[in-house]
């Protein structure tokens, strides 16, 4: 099987309350038989510091780039921006 990179904004009151509304978004459109190279496969999340000047798709793309050991496993956990006001940018690479 192979891995495709994910990018989606969700939000919530916090990281966790947005993660999980985004996999249960993602399960709910893709489905629950796993391999849907989305958020919903995975099951835990880093929270990584946005880089003043950077857009989240624009860092986010350099931190797979540059296989960030924090994002680079598609069973590992997923990479998590905190965009303030309730707003997370969940990204990495997920089995599909």
């Amino acid at each position: 099987m192979g891995a495709n990179v994910f990018m989606i904004t969700a939000t919530g009151v916090s990281a966790r309350d947005a993660f999980v509304n985004a996999r249960q978004d993602a399960l709910h459109y893709s489905g629950h038989g796993g391999y849907t190279g989305t958020i919903a496969e995975k099951h835990n999340f880093n929270v990584i510091a946005l880089k003043e000047g950077l857009e989240p798709r624009e860092y986010a793309d350099k931190l797979i780039d540059d296989c960030d050991p924090r994002i680079d496993d598609k069973w590992g956990p997923a990479g998590c921006f905190d965009l303030g006001g309730g707003r997370y940018f969940f990204f990495g690479w997920a089995r599909s």
